[in-house]
């Protein structure tokens, strides 16, 4: 389930269910790099994807994630058409995708779709600043907390397929020091790490853990997403 179109009202989830395409998205897959027109909106139900920014001397963070509660393009309807930034598959699974100009003009007609995108748009900023802040301010510990519990909320099992070469290179730190931060933490039995899987076995224990990032982005996301009259229309599209 996608919950940005199931939060839309039955008849303009109706209008754009002829146009959705369900695609698989692998792991690694590119959505969109930097520069290059989009052409396609995505809407993750399984897959996660990961939006970084690579440097000149080609090391990378993740600026923001998003899974099945929101949706990768929002340039298309902002009239920006590219950025700076690509979208990656992080994790492999399945979606929607919506064809760039009918994103266009649906949004262009105003209602609960625009809306709804103009709300995960600013639930989308403050994910991307508050990245900013905890990269800036918290500790390496702290941030693999904040990035575990993000993507537990999008894969609710608590198995993770990452090594930790690939979660450094999200977080943007070196590999040493998420070696030693997950070493502590699977040391006070909150995870268990073996060549590329994580799995989690106290979630309330990384939630004392974790700094306040983690709850103020995730409170935004509901008082923006969840809270609205749409919502109580909710229908399931799965």
């Amino acid at each position: 389930m996608n919950h940005l179109l199931a939060a839309l009202p039955v008849a303009d989830l109706d209008r754009l269910a002829a146009h959705l395409q369900r695609v698989e998205l692998p792991l690694g897959e590119i959505l969109y790099e930097p520069g290059v027109r989009m052409q396609f909106a995505y809407f993750p139900t399984s897959a996660i994807v990961s939006l970084h920014y690579v440097t000149e001397s080609g090391a990378s963070s993740e600026i923001a994630g998003v899974g099945h509660e929101g949706m990768v393009g929002v340039s298309l309807f902002m009239g920006g058409d590219t950025t700076p930034s690509a979208a990656v598959v992080q994790t492999g699974g399945q979606g929607f995708r919506l064809e760039r100009g009918v994103l266009k003009q649906e949004f262009d007609r105003g209602g609960s779709f625009q809306v709804l995108l103009l709300r995960y748009t600013q639930a989308l900023m403050t994910q991307i600043s508050q990245t900013a802040v905890c990269n800036r301010h918290h500790s390496v510990e702290q941030q693999l907390c904040r990035w575990l519990l993000v993507t537990l909320d999008r894969i609710p099992n608590g198995e993770l397929t990452m090594t930790q070469e690939l979660v450094a290179s999200m977080i943007g730190v070196r590999r040493e020091g998420i070696t030693e931060a997950a070493g502590r933490l699977q040391q006070d039995g909150y995870i268990r790490y073996r060549r590329g899987h994580i799995s989690v076995l106290d979630r309330v224990g990384l939630e004392k853990r974790v700094c306040e990032c983690y709850g103020v982005v995730k409170k935004e996301f509901s008082r923006l997403l969840m809270d609205t009259p749409e919502q109580q229309q909710r229908r399931t599209y799965a």
